[in-house]
């Protein structure tokens, strides 16, 4: 398959137009706009319906208003922007509603900053509305695979009838790699029973609302959702752990460092492995229960302040091992500081000090 130069954002928005997402709606915010400028010209060619919003609390409205009717349709935006998408997220949750959801991070609080980050781990796997919300968070890792994994975001959503979230970061949208792309499908507004459709003829109206008004045993179905999605959809990449004495836990840009670290590690004689995440959730604990009896220690790297990923490791590994975490906030991280982590928490490990 021919390989095409594109930067991380216009892949993104290339592979959900040929994995048939005929709606877009969005608001500009950096460093995701080069997805709302790609589809405002490719989904007209495409046949598509292209919307900026006046907002983002908008923005997730029509959204919604699109995919109860059948659309295959998207959504895009970063930190700031996407907190203003909770109350719509709730309400796409609760009317079973599919849509994919992209979040191109980048550092900081408040109105943060705007370049490169991993500052809403905590946001897309424990926010995302004010009810019993989980959605499916797909993270990539290169311009590659963000292609793969928006084409993926739209069938699982469809999958669990559920909204899907791609978590990519200001690094990955904005670099510029090699890309293969698939076929274009095309796929029709009408393929579902259970969406919104004009009344014809007398015919009985067809709604969308909250399950759990007419659903007999919401709980146990939502449960049941969940359990489903972290049975079958756990995704990751080990990476040399098979005899490792500490792994190294990363997501994104900062798992491409992570990865030269252990290549480095393992040069100089320390036994260093990394469990990369695709799926934040469903968080990989499967990955973890497979881990061999020489990993002592696990340290977590990412772009964050305060390392909003250690928790769901020390989860995963049921607090087994120690847990440490490398945390670069703004700056990316490099791999000799990764290896002078890992040194020293070995070394603690082996004098019994808790680090």
């Amino acid at each position: 398959m021919e390989e095409i130069l594109m930067k991380g954002n216009e892949a993104l928005a290339e592979a959900a137009i040929r994995a048939g997402c005929n709606f877009y709606v969005g608001y500009p915010i950096t460093p995701q706009n080069e997805i709302l400028e790609y589809m405002c010209w490719r989904m007209e060619q495409s046949g598509g319906e292209f919307i900026q919003s006046e907002s983002e609390l908008a923005a997730v409205n029509i959204l919604l208003g699109a995919a109860a009717a059948g659309a295959r349709g998207m959504i895009s935006s970063s930190g700031p922007g996407f907190s203003l998408f909770q109350e719509g997220i709730s309400y796409l949750v609760a009317g079973d509603i599919p849509a994919v959801i992209v979040d191109v991070a980048r550092y900081g609080s408040g109105i943060g900053e705007i370049s490169q980050g991993q500052s809403d781990y905590g946001l897309v796997t424990r926010g995302n509305g004010h009810g019993d919300s989980h959605l499916i968070v797909l993270t990539p890792a290169g311009v590659q695979e963000t292609a793969d994994l928006t084409a993926l975001a739209f069938d699982l959503a469809e999958k669990y009838r559920h909204p899907v979230i791609i978590l990519s970061d200001a690094a990955i949208g904005q670099m510029m790699e090699p890309v293969s792309l698939p076929e274009p499908r095309k796929l029709g507004i009408d393929r579902f029973d259970w969406t919104v459709k004009g009344c014809k003829d007398g015919g009985k109206p067809r709604l969308i609302t909250n399950l759990f008004y007419y659903m007999d045993d919401y709980d146990s179905f939502l449960r049941g959702k969940y359990r489903a999605m972290r049975e079958n959809e756990q995704r990751w990449e080990s990476f040399r752990t098979e005899d490792a004495e500490l792994v190294i836990v990363a997501y994104g840009i900062s798992s491409r460092i992570a990865r030269e670290a252990v290549r480095d590690a393992r040069a100089a004689g320390l036994k260093l492995g990394m469990i990369r995440l695709i799926t934040a959730f469903p968080f990989p604990e499967k990955a973890f229960a497979a881990l061999p009896e020489s990993c002592r220690a696990l340290l977590t790297v990412e772009m964050s302040a305060i390392g909003q990923l250690a928790d769901d490791v020390r989860l995963a590994d049921r607090c087994r091992r120690e847990v440490g975490s490398v945390c670069t906030g703004i700056r990316v991280p490099e791999k000799e500081e990764i290896c002078a982590a890992a040194r020293a928490m070995l070394a603690g490990c082996e004098k019994g000090v808790a680090k």
